[in-house]
């Protein structure tokens, strides 16, 4: 609206070449609805078209210059207004001058590098968009269009499975085995639970996919855990030598690859979270860590992104999706205790878990180790634990 002669006197738009064969992809905003906007992958050029439409036939639009940008930033809700931009690129359209009609620019970001993917979380936003400034001398029209960004990589070399024995002592003993301990996003997590020892009565077994998101360094450091989803894997009580198999189709859920300290501002990671409840309705549960990462239709051949782990990208050599995982050199298997749930919180703090890598548990404020024995064995050497 124009008051007084003041106000936008123009309406700017933003067209991208090649819509018509390029996919959207949905992401969240910041209200939690889901928004669909053209899909990008690093390395692609960004090339389209802007707009300027005078509002009054036969006016005119004096300018300082119009501009269009390339960005990608972050932004930290706990610090709104100051965004961190990784990534910013600039095209003049034009310079200061007089606009008498309706005028088309032609604007191109060749070959434009986009490290990091989009990203919508609790407390963080990682988003890529194309802005249009419009110099004025009083109030400057700025119009944005937002685009989404992937990161792919392709088959990890080295994906061991992921086995260790946990338990209560002279109570509980048990262990679980995962098939891998790296999964695309369209995966299939198999598993198996072995019971070696029962001395406790136990009514009910769940298994949950964890993401936890970790904003801020020092004293503005925030953790936000979000239960994906979550299984019942087992009702009734077990009993020595009994195996519960473990099957979760990944595709079912809105996942995101894994992300490690994203230019210094946020992690993203993921964990399986085992817990056991007993007939007194106590809580016993073991988180394990597993890496995802999102699989490209197509071999990136010496392509890496820097928020994926080196050991995810690999150009050849890595085993087909059909192969199994390949065996690391045997060792003996970690034997852990569990941790007691005594409140209702079920993750405990990613700092715990690696304060104490070599000291049995304490049961009521035990802090949670992680020795993983991420190897393969034959199920006879898992019995020979009983």
């Amino acid at each position: 609206m124009s008051f007084f002669g003041f106000g936008q006197s123009a309406d700017v738009e933003i067209v991208l070449d090649g819509l018509e064969n390029r996919p959207l992809a949905e992401i969240k905003a910041e209200d939690g609805k889901k928004e669909r906007h053209p899909l990008y992958y690093d390395g692609e050029s960004v090339t389209g078209k802007v707009n300027i439409r005078l509002k009054k036939p036969g006016s005119k639009l004096e300018h300082q210059g119009i501009k269009i940008e390339f960005i990608g930033q972050i932004e930290l809700y706990y610090d709104r207004g100051n965004h961190h931009d990784f990534t910013s690129l600039v095209k003049e359209l034009a310079r200061p001058g007089e606009l008498l009609q309706n005028t088309t620019f032609n604007f191109e970001f060749l070959n434009v590098e986009k490290p990091f993917e989009s990203f919508t979380g609790v407390n963080v936003r990682l988003r890529y968009l194309l802005r249009v400034t419009i110099v004025k001398r009083l109030s400057d029209i700025i119009k944005e269009k937002d685009i989404v960004v992937h990161t792919l990589s392709s088959y990890p070399e080295l994906n061991n499975s992921i086995k260790m024995e946990v338990g209560i002592e002279d109570c509980l003993h048990i262990e679980f085995e995962y098939n891998k301990s790296k999964y695309h996003l369209k995966d299939v997590i198999v598993g198996k639970i072995y019971f070696l020892l029962v001395r406790i009565k136990l009514k009910h077994m769940e298994i949950a996919i964890i993401k936890r998101e970790t904003t801020g360094s020092g004293p503005n450091t925030f953790v936000e855990n979000d239960t994906i989803v979550k299984y019942e894997i087992m009702d009734g009580a077990p009993v020595r030598g009994e195996s519960i198999p473990i099957r979760v189709f990944l595709s079912c859920y809105e996942l995101t690859p894994t992300m490690k300290d994203i230019n210094k501002k946020f992690s993203v990671k993921y964990f399986l979270n085992l817990v056991l409840m007993d007939e007194e309705d106590r809580r016993y549960f073991k988180q394990q860590e597993i890496t995802l990462w999102r699989k490209g239709d197509k071999a990136l051949k010496g392509h890496s992104s820097p928020h994926v782990p080196n050991h995810l990208v690999s150009g050849e050599g890595g085993p087909r999706g059909t192969e199994p995982p390949r065996p690391a050199p045997d060792n003996q298997s970690a034997f852990e205790d569990f941790q007691r749930d005594n409140d209702d919180e079920v993750e405990d703090n990613q700092k715990n878990i690696n304060e104490a890598p070599s000291q049995n548990m304490n049961k009521e404020d035990p802090p949670l180790k992680e020795t993983v024995n991420e190897s393969q064995q034959n199920e006879d050497t898992l019995n020979d634990g009983a």
